[in-house]
């Protein structure tokens, strides 16, 4: 029963050379046109739902949603509510860049029903953001966050950590900054070297060496007993939230809800099917002019791949899974779940935890959490 709805909006201004989303720079965009898509491909998922619950949250992602007019998130979210309902307290994100011009929209965005948005600071230092490839500078950041708590009840900050030659020191004050200005959420991701960015192609060249793994596994401890003093423990592998401001839409993914992803690349879960709809602008435009919808592909899951992705998703959260739960949900034993010999060996090392029938990742482990999925799901489920 699909509850939340994401909405990708693929235009930026420009292209950050660490990014590998679904994102495209475009020197004009019919808003008119994309309205009309985006509206029609929304109407298909309603159609296609077994339920009509009402919406717990919607995700306006990309890209960079805040380039959208306030008037076209008005429309989307109005067309929403009239299909599915809204359930009290629906949390509604929008992911903004930090600079004046899109700050200066968080009014408006406010009055069409945004009442949380996650900033994409990445850096509050100037020659780092510079480094990031990023359109605004460290005052104007601050600034926008500011005025984003002015008009939303819910704030979150990105920010991008074990970068090339970073010191526990440097990081220890600028993560401190960042804690001081008070939001209820962060997203504190290492920076990670993604196979089609410029900066895969920087490294290759030898323009820049990333920072090593010993020296990141340092900078995440430092980073986790920071925030955990601070109020805001880490609940996910990279996020960290007061507690009861965790991103409920976020935790749908990782609890392996239902969710609808409309616009183009999103994905989606529903009725044990996966969907993905078209990556490149323009091919999804006229899949909804000649389909009504944007979707690429729609394939059924077997409940072994089910099963698999939710224990993928759920070893992220610190407070782990539910092994009984997850085999009753896709009826499979869960002894074919998890490898019990070797949970008991990492479990001995510190990196596992178990109680009855759950368990996760500890904060030792959670560095190596890419490692300790391929060791602990079961090869054959994975396979599956």
């Amino acid at each position: 029963m699909a509850r939340a709805l994401y909405i990708h909006w693929p235009f930026c201004l420009a292209k950050c050379p660490y990014c590998d989303f679904n994102s495209h720079v475009r020197q004009t965009t019919d808003v008119t046109l994309w309205e009309t898509a985006l509206l029609a491909d929304m109407r298909h998922e309603h159609g296609e739902a077994c339920s009509d619950a009402p919406l717990t949250s919607i995700f306006f992602g990309g890209g960079t949603p805040s380039l959208m007019p306030p008037a076209l998130v008005s429309t989307l979210l109005g067309e929403a509510e009239r299909l599915w309902g809204f359930e009290p307290g629906i949390e509604i994100t929008l992911e903004a860049n930090p600079s004046s011009v899109e700050a200066a929209k968080f009014a408006e965005l406010a009055l069409a029903g945004v009442n949380r948005v996650s900033l994409g600071v990445q850096s509050l230092r100037d020659d780092v953001l510079r480094f990031l490839g990023r359109l605004h500078g460290a005052d104007e950041a601050v600034k926008a966050v500011e005025v984003a708590q002015s008009h939303f009840s819910r704030v979150s900050i990105d920010l991008i950590y074990a970068r090339p030659e970073q010191s526990e020191n440097d990081w220890s004050m600028e993560l401190a900054e960042a804690l001081a200005l008070g939001t209820d959420h962060m997203s504190l991701y290492q920076l990670t070297i993604e196979p089609t960015t410029r900066f895969a192609t920087d490294v290759r060249r030898g323009i820049f060496d990333p920072l090593d793994d010993d020296n990141a596994a340092d900078l995440f401890a430092l980073t986790r007993s920071m925030t955990d003093a601070a109020g805001l423990p880490a609940y996910e592998v990279s996020n960290h939230a007061r507690p009861g401001q965790e991103s409920r839409h976020n935790l749908t993914y990782w609890r392996y809800q239902d969710y609808i992803g409309i616009g183009p690349g999103a994905h989606g879960r529903r009725r044990n099917e996966a969907t993905v709809r078209h990556k490149k602008p323009e091919n999804y435009l006229s899949a909804v002019a000649d389909h009504s919808h944007g979707i690429a592909e729609a394939r059924m899951l077997d409940r072994r791949e089910q099963a698999s992705e939710a224990l993928l998703m759920g070893l992220r959260l610190d407070e782990g899974i539910d092994l009984a739960a997850i085999g009753g949900r896709f009826d499979v034993t869960t002894s074919s779940l998890i490898d019990v010999s070797k949970m008991a060996l990492y479990r001995d090392l510190g990196l596992v935890w178990s109680r009855e029938e759950k368990i996760g990742v500890t904060p030792q482990g959670m560095p190596l959490l890419d490692a300790l999925l391929g060791e602990l799901v079961q090869a054959d489920l994975v396979a599956s």
